[in-house]
């Protein structure tokens, strides 16, 4: 998966918006103003932090040699994942859309039923 691909991927998803809050350099995207993913445009390889279950987080970094805790974020809740290893991109799309329900189940009664969610 490439940098465009995340982007489309992510952006498909109901509710969700890119911005740019910390600086020029980090993509971020939001479901409903929520942080579910982010990542370096200028080093995107280097990786994508994922919210995680932090269960399933320590278990994938068990299992992945490409996924390590998240970079300048919870180690205990964000998992970051490089995107460029040899994963298939159906596995990394699965931990996309698992960061972002985890996210959105956390929104108001309202926030869901504006995203379709309720």
């Amino acid at each position: 998966m490439n940098i465009e691909e995340l982007r489309d991927y992510c952006l498909e998803k109901a509710g969700t918006t890119e911005e740019m809050p910390f600086d020029e350099d980090t993509l971020v995207f939001k479901v409903c103003g929520k942080m579910y993913a982010l990542c370096s445009i200028a080093e995107f390889n280097k990786g994508i932090n994922l919210k995680c279950d932090p269960e399933k987080a320590v278990e994938l970094r068990e299992q992945y040699p490409q996924v390590q805790p998240g970079h300048h974020m919870s180690k205990v809740h964000w998992n970051m994942v490089q995107p460029e290893s040899g994963l298939p991109d159906l596995l990394l799309r699965q931990w996309i859309d698992d960061s972002y329900l985890l996210v959105a189940a956390k929104l108001t009664k309202a926030q869901k039923a504006s995203i379709g969610l309720a």
